[in-house]
């Protein structure tokens, strides 16, 4: 498994631990202290969870999976995909800490960097589409015959 499939899936599983906690936190506040967290913890929560954890274990796994691209075919750019990975784990990052901070604080200026985060989500996975599109194809080799 090359090193950058190895960072997206531990980064994945890094979000998925962060948004289960995240999510134990506002369950035991709700239903045990009888206190509804503010709703920006609902959005961090899910962000973590849906972008954090599943999208980037599937751009990861698909990374790995899908065929190579042709030695002559250039559309594909492995630095490409490098910078995919971390313009998504900081954009999700930037977006919970400041879904986090907007919850804790009410601040206007945390706003702006949720939607930095957003808007950063967006192109990255722009960027990983527009990357990994020439990737979906027919394989070389055909398929060994049926038995």
């Amino acid at each position: 498994m090359p090193p950058l499939v190895r960072r997206y899936i531990k980064t994945s599983f890094l979000f998925l631990v962060t948004g289960l906690l995240l999510g134990g936190y506002i369950s035991v506040a709700e239903f045990v202290l009888g206190s509804y967290p503010p709703r920006f913890f609902i959005t961090a929560h899910v962000h973590l969870l849906l972008v954090g954890f599943m999208l980037m274990i599937v751009m990861g796994v698909a990374t790995w999976m899908f065929p190579r691209p042709a030695k002559e075919d250039t559309r594909y750019r492995p630095e490409l995909a490098a910078a995919v990975y971390w313009v998504m784990t900081l954009a999700t990052a930037l977006r919970a800490a400041a879904e986090l901070g907007t919850g804790l604080t009410g601040a206007p200026a945390l706003r702006v960097l949720m939607t930095l985060g957003g808007l950063g989500q967006l192109a990255g996975a722009a960027l990983f589409v527009l990357n990994m599109w020439w990737r979906v194809r027919m394989p070389a080799v055909p398929a060994p015959p049926a038995r």
